[in-house]
């Protein structure tokens, strides 16, 4: 244990500097405008339920990177929710499989209107990698209807966000 402790106390240079954690000034730019945008539609808070409805996890990925100290959009006003019951925006991520059509359509019934849909990837927008497949019904459009597309393979989180507040901005302007 002694050796342990003699080699934290005997390192100097750190292995990974303080700079990395910082997160980039575009995205600080892209959260605050998001934030202004959730406090006026929303009255501050945007909860998000995610589904998926078959994909290879490489969206899911991406939207828990979200939620991680470095994007942390949690402090914008942003923040998912387990229960659609509870979610102004469904985000969407995989190609509708077979089995998910039931649950994908009894979580779009449950969430309260008016509601945001939005597919995220390439799978959930089309089909993706997945297209044609028997074990599919390609994109989310052919089963429920789809308000916003972020596409991407995955799209990364920098993506999403700025993908989010392009969405937000024209919700404003709809309303």
């Amino acid at each position: 244990m002694e050796n342990i402790y003699f080699k934290i106390f005997s390192t100097t240079k750190p292995v990974i500097s303080r700079k990395e954690f910082v997160c980039d000034d575009d995205v600080i730019a892209i959260g605050k405008q998001l934030e202004e945008k959730v406090k006026k539609i929303f009255r501050g808070s945007l909860a998000i339920r995610e589904v998926d409805t078959g994909s290879d996890a490489s969206c899911e990925q991406e939207l828990t990177a979200l939620a991680n100290a470095y994007y942390d959009i949690e402090r914008f006003g942003i923040h998912f929710v387990a229960s659609p019951r509870h979610a102004d925006m469904l985000m969407v991520t995989g190609a509708v499989s077979r089995n998910m059509k039931e649950a994908l359509i009894r979580t779009y019934e449950a969430t309260p209107n008016p509601k945001i849909i939005v597919a995220i990837g390439d799978d959930a927008i089309n089909g993706g990698i997945y297209k044609g497949s028997y074990a599919v019904l390609d994109g989310v459009d052919k089963v429920i209807p789809v308000d916003f597309q972020i596409p991407g393979d995955p799209p990364s989180p920098k993506k999403i966000l700025s993908s989010l507040l392009k969405i937000l901005e024209e919700v404003e302007t709809k309303k």
